[in-house]
């Protein structure tokens, strides 16, 4: 048990750094971008730069899985990859089908998949909704006129 513990945590931690990379360079794409996004038209700019986020971050969910994934064939719980990345997938997203199982000894790994990617799932709507907050606050400001003192 406590080696599937340190196996999960490591995963989990290689997740998660790998996410706060990939939200890092959405922010920092987002400040490269923002002289641009002040200017009109702002709405096709919004949905540019919310659909690229969400692609990042799609992106960001696919290596997790694959990280999930590369674990269970390295530790030799499933004859091929295919059912490797199903059930990192399943797990994952908290699908849970159910029916590809890790051997009893190991599923506790399940558990701690389904976590991080709960954690991740969460990760992922405070930066879209951040996102998006912080674009339309910074258009909503460029419309104000300037008040001169």
């Amino acid at each position: 048990m406590t080696f599937q513990l340190v196996v999960g945590s490591m995963l989990m931690l290689m997740s998660i750094v790998m996410a706060g990379m990939f939200y890092l360079m959405i922010e920092n794409s987002i400040a490269y971008l923002s002289g641009w996004l002040r200017r009109a038209p702002h709405s096709p700019k919004l949905l540019l730069v919310l659909s690229g986020a969400a692609t990042a971050v799609l992106g960001q969910a696919t290596i997790s899985v694959w990280i999930w994934a590369s674990a269970f064939r390295w530790l030799d719980l499933f004859p091929a990859w295919e059912p490797a990345v199903y059930f990192a997938l399943t797990c994952f997203t908290t699908l849970g089908f159910g029916d590809v199982l890790l051997p009893p000894e190991w599923q506790l790994l399940g558990g701690l998949a389904a976590t991080n990617g709960m954690l991740n799932f969460g990760f992922t709507t405070a930066v879209l909704v951040e996102t998006m907050r912080y674009i339309r606050k910074s258009q909503i400001e460029a419309k104000e006129p300037r008040l001169e003192t």
